[in-house]
């Protein structure tokens, strides 16, 4: 008899176990990107804290499970790219997106480096109508940013069918580590990087998890930020705030606006006509209270801030509507001793 009910007791846990694995697998997110050679792809992404797969393979194309040899030598219509398997609740899609950029030379449509041909070129494959708006936003800031002087001809294009790449292809950059760092040297990536990026280094934004939170923000805050809450008009800090600085994620100090485009909307809640750096918003579609909405969330920290509505005064026509309770406001004195001087330019007459 107990042995029967300790077997009974292993047999629940192991389905339990079990459950929670598909339940975890359930939430995981698929990105897809070519960026040439998919070796120096691999490494970038497998590192980052929230990604739990990375695999190379080929995709692209209308050729079902090419070959390497087939891909290699061009005749395929298939990209060589890695698929990467993350958690959204660790890492956001436009975090990755920016870590594609930073491996690739996005002006190159002949392939990548020293590798030549179309199946070396450079691709980002959404999976969805927000991956597509994120990417999108996020070349158009690139192509802004000055960073390079040729157009971005990076493609943005519907995913397709991905294939596997060959075993011996997989965590490459572990397996034959000497070949790998010299095929990296060699090819010019490495050194293309160093060159472009170096005096380009972002600011990481990132949210602890949820008992911090807990413990550093208000049950008003943390129902906003975490619980897609709203905050009572008019009653809320912000609201009526009159004063010079900017607006930052109360999570993660990611800039988000700036009062210079603030306005009284009469709405009760702190309003402005533009974002202040496009790249730190995402925009999803929200369909709760039987209405379709576009929910305006951080990129780093992923906090739910508002939603931005189209009956706002010109020049853009927009009224960002949020929440006090998911900012933090930096006045204009304060700025360059809270690490934010880079805006001081915005205030001067």
């Amino acid at each position: 008899m107990k042995r029967r009910l300790l077997n009974q007791l292993i047999i629940l846990l192991v389905i339990i176990i079990i459950s929670g694995d598909l339940m975890a697998q359930d939430r995981y997110e698929t990105a897809i990107f070519g960026g040439g050679c998919f070796w120096c792809m691999e490494p970038p992404f497998e590192q980052l804290e929230g990604v739990v797969e990375v695999v190379a393979g080929y995709t692209g194309g209308e050729e079902e499970n090419p070959s390497y040899e087939q891909v290699a030598y061009g005749l395929t219509s298939h990209l060589e790219a890695v698929r990467v398997r993350f958690d959204p609740t660790k890492i956001t899609y436009a975090e990755l997106v920016e870590t594609f950029w930073r491996q690739v030379d996005p002006t190159d449509d002949g392939g990548q480096f020293a590798d030549r041909g179309n199946h070396y070129r450079t691709a980002i494959f959404y999976h969805n109508k927000e991956q597509k708006q994120i990417a999108e936003q996020s070349k158009a800031e690139l192509e802004k940013s000055g960073i390079f002087r040729e157009p971005i001809v990076t493609a943005i294009v519907e995913a397709k069918p991905f294939y596997k790449a060959e075993e011996y292809h997989q965590d490459y950059y572990l397996k034959n580590i000497l070949h790998y760092e010299s095929y990296k040297q060699g090819s010019g990536r490495a050194a293309f990087i160093e060159r472009v990026w170096k005096d380009t280094a972002k600011k990481e934004y990132k949210r602890p998890d949820d008992e911090e939170l807990k413990k550093l923000l208000s049950p008003l805050q943390y129902k906003v930020v975490r619980g897609d809450g709203t905050e009572p008009p008019f009653k809320n800090e912000y609201w009526d705030n009159k004063k010079a600085g900017i607006y930052v994620d109360i999570v993660s100090g990611e800039p988000l606006f700036s009062s210079r485009d603030k306005f009284d909307s009469g709405s009760g809640w702190p309003s402005f006509t533009r974002v202040m750096e496009e790249s730190n918003i995402v925009e999803k579609e929200d369909r709760s209270l039987f209405m379709t909405r576009v929910e305006v969330r951080s990129a780093g920290a992923d906090s739910h801030l508002g939603h931005v509505f189209d009956d706002g005064p010109q020049p853009t026509g927009l009224r960002y509507c949020i929440n006090s309770a998911s900012l933090r406001f930096i006045p204009v004195e304060e700025l360059e001793a809270e690490g934010y001087g880079e805006y001081l330019d915005m205030f001067e007459e």
